[in-house]
C-alpha cells in the first residue's frame, strides 16, 4: 500500500501524534533535551512562526500501512509575507532512510506553492538533518538564531520553489 498524506486534527489524530513522537524520541531529546509529551504532541497543531496565522498552515500526517510516520507543519508568512515555513519534519526514527523523507518533502513542497520560497531552521548540532535539506536543494541563509531555552544554534535555510 503506498503511504498517505492527509490533514491532521488536534482532536482525533493526538494520540497518533503523540505516540509518533514518543517513536522520534531521539530527535525531541536532542532538540528539547527531554522527551516528548503530551503537551509536546498538543503544541504541534497550535506552534507556528512568528505572524504566521496558526489556522492558515498545513499539520499534515504522512500514514504507512494504516500508521502514522511522519508529521510536517508548513506555515505561511514567513519570514515575508510571501513565503512558506517549514516548521517541523519529522519521521519515525524505524522509516528514516528509506526514501520516505524525501517523497514527503516533495508533497509538501508541492503544498507549498505559491510561495517563491520554503525556509525551514535546522539545529546545528543535527548535521544529519542539515544533510538531509542540503541532498534536496537547502541553503544556508547565513542568519542564524540561538534558543537560550535548550542551548541550540539553529541556522535558517532556503529553497527556491
Amino acid at each position: 500500500m503506498p503511504p498517505l498524506i492527509r490533514p491532521l486534527d488536534p482532536i482525533t489524530d493526538l494520540g497518533a501524534v503523540e505516540d509518533l513522537y514518543s517513536r522520534a524520541a531521539d530527535y525531541w531529546i536532542l532538540a528539547d533535551r527531554r522527551p516528548p509529551d503530551r503537551p509536546k504532541a498538543a503544541a504541534f497543531f497550535t506552534d507556528t512562526p512568528p505572524g504566521c496565522d496558526p489556522a492558515a498552515s498545513h499539520r499534515l500526517g504522512l500514514f504507512q500501512d494504516g500508521r502514522l510516520v511522519g508529521v510536517a507543519e508548513l506555515s505561511f508568512g514567513f519570514p515575508l509575507p510571501g513565503d512558506a515555513y517549514l516548521g517541523l519534519m519529522l519521521l519515525d526514527a524505524t522509516r528514516r532512510g528509506q526514501g520516505l523523507g524525501a517523497w514527503f518533502l516533495a508533497e509538501v513542497q508541492a503544498r507549498a506553492a505559491p510561495a517563491p520560497c520554503l525556509y525551514l531552521a535546522v539545529l546545528q548540532a543535527n548535521p544529519r538533518g542539515r544533510a538531509f535539506w542540503e541532498r534536496h536543494g537547502f541553503t544556508d541563509t547565513g542568519l542564524s538564531r540561538h534558543d537560550a531555552d535548550t542551548g541550540h544554534t539553529l541556522d535558517r535555510m532556503v529553497k527556491p520553489l
